[in-house]
Parts: C-alpha cells; structure tokens; sequence
C-alpha cells in the first residue's frame, strides 16, 4: 500500500508546468492558461482546467496526464481533474513564456485581445514567428486543429501556424 504525501500547492503547479499540451508539445499546460484552480486537502488533490475549445479532441489525453504526473510527484494521493467552463478560457491567459515557446517552436502567438480585430476591422498581420515581419497573408483559416490558422511569410517565405486569437 502506498501512502499518501500531501504536496505544497506550489509543487503540484510545478509538476502542472511540466505537462504538455498534446497538440502543441512546446507549451505547458500551465503557460497555456488552461489551470483554472488548484486545491490541496488532506489526500486529495482538485485541479480545474478550462477547455480551449468546446470538443476540443485533446481533453482526455490532458486530464490522463496530469493524473500520471500528479501520481509521480505526489504517490497515493487522490487526484481529481475536472474540465468546468465556469470561466472561458482566452489567448490571454496564454503566458509570457508561453507566448515565447509558441514563437520559438515556429507558432505565432495569438494577438493579445485588445489588439484583436472587431468586426469592422480587418485582422491584422500575423507577425512571422521566424523573422518577425509583418508582410504575412492568411493562407487557411483553418489549420491541422480548431484553434490554428495558416499563414505565409512574404518575406523570409515561409509557412507557419498562429493560435487564433480567442
């Protein structure tokens, strides 16, 4: 029988940030924003995660993760992971690190909200996430996942993803 250790909070969030997301490997599930919440009592960890997507077909690989990792880092103690929408989930809660990671694995990172179009304005260039140009069209505004558009860069000629700006 194994016992239950009781980890600090801030020790699950750690092992949270080593938790990938299935889609886009580069980012944690921790620098994406989609940790809502996270509780420790006695022997039983909650962590509440917000979907990026509704149907998004990654929510049981995530959830079967961050079990495994909680159960590495915290042996015998009873996780619970749950999927709410009490709150949607936004680009902006994408990390600074995160937006970092998405760059540098050849993702654009989405336009922080406040920069994003209304329905009036046209969408603004998607900066090349390999040589930072501006001189991008949109390709495809669907890409290889629901939260991906394809872009090409006029100037180093090259083709990338951006994470749709939610």
């Amino acid at each position: 029988m194994v016992t239950a250790t009781r980890p600090a909070e801030g020790a699950v969030r750690a092992a949270l940030a080593k938790v990938s997301d299935p889609e886009i490997p580069a980012i944690s599930i921790l620098d994406l924003g989609i940790v809502r919440t996270v509780e420790v009592a006695d022997d039983r960890i909650r962590v509440e995660l917000l979907p990026t997507f509704v149907g998004c077909p990654a929510l049981e690989v995530i959830r079967d993760s961050v079990r495994e990792r909680l159960a590495e880092v915290a042996p015998g103690t009873e996780a619970d992971v749950v999927f709410t929408f009490a709150e949607p989930w936004t680009t902006d809660r994408i990390s600074a690190a995160g937006r970092e990671a998405l760059r540098a694995s050849g993702l654009g990172p989405p336009v922080p909200s406040n920069d994003a179009p209304t329905l009036i304005a046209l969408e603004p260039a998607a900066p090349c996430p390999y040589c930072g140009s501006h001189r991008t069209v949109l390709e495809n505004a669907f890409g290889p996942t629901a939260c991906r558009s394809i872009h090409y860069c006029t100037s180093c000629r090259q083709p990338f993803e951006q994470i749709k700006t939610v």
